[in-house]
């Protein structure tokens, strides 16, 4: 099982929420725990010090990668000249990649530091993200996870904070039995199969899953605070907050 979480947006954290996904772990012991960026709300040394207390007390193997509010927005200079510095200091690596007894998990960093909500990607990462899902293990589900989603449907609007080079990589990552890309940014719940939502014609679905905010208070359109789950088997699972339970319950 990988729980798959988005948009913690620590410094606006629910302990409710918080206690709740402790005692899921507990319970279900998922293989790894995703985070599709956005660990913090400004990128404050304390939310960053929280976001990693939290994913620690899980007692999971966690793989995270930057939202847009993981730079800093305010901080002029160290938005120019390190945008990344506290992020790095408590988590490393921008895009790294990891292994599980199920899956095969590469990180893409979709963000930019002149850019403040659109995801940007390079023909570079393209192609070596190409190269990784190439070498990847053929009996593991191979799973990008990036920030910003690559697609929304037409009620949506943000198809600009979308990366431009998204529907071409779709389809070159694809060739490479690309599973699924885990984003979050949009506060939203979905899966879309991009193969029909691009025409792409490959012989095989790649699924785009979106994932909700799991803990903050920043909720879109009083959508209750949420996480997916990805089984062994490649299905996928949405877990809602119920606040009169105080648990996360799947729909």
């Amino acid at each position: 099982m990988l729980l798959h979480l988005s948009d913690l947006h620590f410094g606006t954290e629910r302990q409710a929420c918080i206690q709740a996904i402790q005692r899921f772990c507990a319970q279900h012991q998922p293989e790894v725990v995703v985070v599709s960026g956005d660990l913090t709300q400004r990128a404050k040394f304390k939310e960053f010090y929280a976001c990693k207390q939290f994913l620690e007390s899980l007692k999971t193997p966690y793989f995270v990668v930057p939202g847009n509010h993981d730079i800093p927005l305010y901080h002029v200079w160290n938005r120019a000249f390190r945008p990344f510095g506290l992020y790095q200091l408590f988590f490393g690596s921008l895009e790294r990649t990891l292994l599980t007894q199920h899956f095969y998990l590469i990180g893409m960093n979709s963000i930019r530091r002149r850019y403040h909500t659109r995801g940007h990607i390079s023909f570079e990462q393209i192609e070596s993200v190409n190269q990784l899902l190439m070498d990847a293990p053929d009996n593991k589900l191979k799973i990008i996870v990036s920030h910003q989603p690559f697609y929304t449907s037409n009620e949506d609007h943000h198809l600009k904070d979308c990366p431009a080079l998204g529907q071409f990589a779709i389809k070159e990552w694809g060739q490479h039995q690309l599973y699924a890309l885990l984003h979050g940014h949009l506060h939203l719940v979905a899966v879309y199969d991009l193969n029909q939502a691009f025409t792409l014609n490959l012989s095989h679905p790649v699924y785009e899953v979106h994932a909700g905010t799991a803990v903050s208070r920043r909720l879109h359109k009083k959508i209750p605070n949420s996480f997916n789950v990805i089984h062994e088997n490649g299905t996928f699972q949405h877990y809602f907050f119920d606040e009169q339970l105080q648990e996360f319950i799947a729909q």
